[in-house]
């Protein structure tokens, strides 16, 4: 599916210390870089059930802004390398960006 956005937020979820292995997989995909954000996760029985995943409490979430054309190689490569089947039990996920301001011309120029 053709994104008709410039570029896309991709956020990773994962255990507290895997941080370094998602942007490690990220940069390799193509990705210049991130921002890593200390968290606390919070889930029910339920939920962990769901996922058939045991919730560890101390979470990194990555958010990392690549350009549209190469987010599903960034997803796809985090996923593999980080996902749930791993030891960082990583959820990975984009979101469009509407508007941006001021990036350093490595990911392109400014949205008008």
């Amino acid at each position: 599916m053709s994104s008709t956005y410039k570029y896309e937020l991709v956020v990773c979820i994962v255990n507290a210390g895997y941080s370094q292995n998602v942007m490690e997989s990220a940069r390799a995909a193509g990705a210049k870089g991130g921002t890593i954000v200390r968290g606390r996760g919070s889930a029910n029985p339920e939920a962990e059930e769901f996922f058939n995943i045991s919730i560890q409490p101390d979470k990194e979430v990555m958010l990392i802004l690549v350009p549209s054309e190469i987010k599903d190689s960034v997803i796809k490569t985090i996923y593999k390398n980080c996902g749930l089947s791993t030891e960082g039990r990583g959820i990975v996920f984009s979101l469009p960006v509407e508007r941006t301001t001021k990036i350093k011309e490595e990911l392109e120029e400014p949205n008008e």
